[in-house]
């Protein structure tokens, strides 16, 4: 798996680099070696944040992880993207390597065992999309009080979704057709 670590505003020694790059290998298992790992490393008053973010057949598997130092991130970001595969292994065995799961679960590094998400439960909603701008859905999401909110953008006329991040800004998703 090809891995690409990114710095904002920290600096990290070779041994932590090293460190990273061992970590993520455990996961080379379940994907095929046209996998990505993207790392990304920022620091944020006193606590380290780490993104991991893997690219492979077509899914994106994320994690993000704030920790007293990185090298302690990567073991917990590692476990959660292990946590998430084994979770959805069923849909996801046609895009892993093959015999990714030939263990079972059963294994040294994953002491815990992770039942399988079989069946979603699907709550619908419908409603009608208005035109508004980027700032109008804003508002309406945040009168709702909900994490996200799609609407029909007034210029373009396309789908779009605006979010609440964790960092208190917000975040827009443009779709094209």
């Amino acid at each position: 798996m090809k891995t690409t670590i990114l710095l904002r505003q920290v600096t990290i020694t070779d041994d932590v680099r090293t460190l990273i790059e061992k970590k993520i290998t455990k996961l080379d298992k379940f994907f095929l070696d046209n996998a990505e790992a993207y790392v990304k490393l920022s620091k944020k008053r006193e606590k380290e944040i780490l993104e991991l973010t893997i690219s492979a057949a077509g899914s994106l598997f994320r994690s993000e992880v704030e920790g007293p130092s990185f090298c302690h991130a990567i073991d917990t970001a590692v476990n959660v993207i292990e946590r998430q595969i084994r979770k959805n292994k069923t849909r996801l065995e046609k895009k892993l390597r093959d015999g990714a799961f030939l263990d079972g679960g059963a294994n040294a590094d994953a002491p815990e065992i992770v039942e399988e998400e079989t069946e979603f439960k699907i709550r619908k909603k419908s409603f009608d999309l208005k035109p508004m701008t980027p700032e109008e859905a804003i508002m309406q999401m945040n009168l709702l009080g909900h994490e996200f909110f799609v609407y029909e953008d007034q210029e373009t006329e396309e789908i779009h979704v605006v979010y609440k991040r964790k960092d208190g800004a917000y975040g827009l998703i443009e779709t094209h057709k």
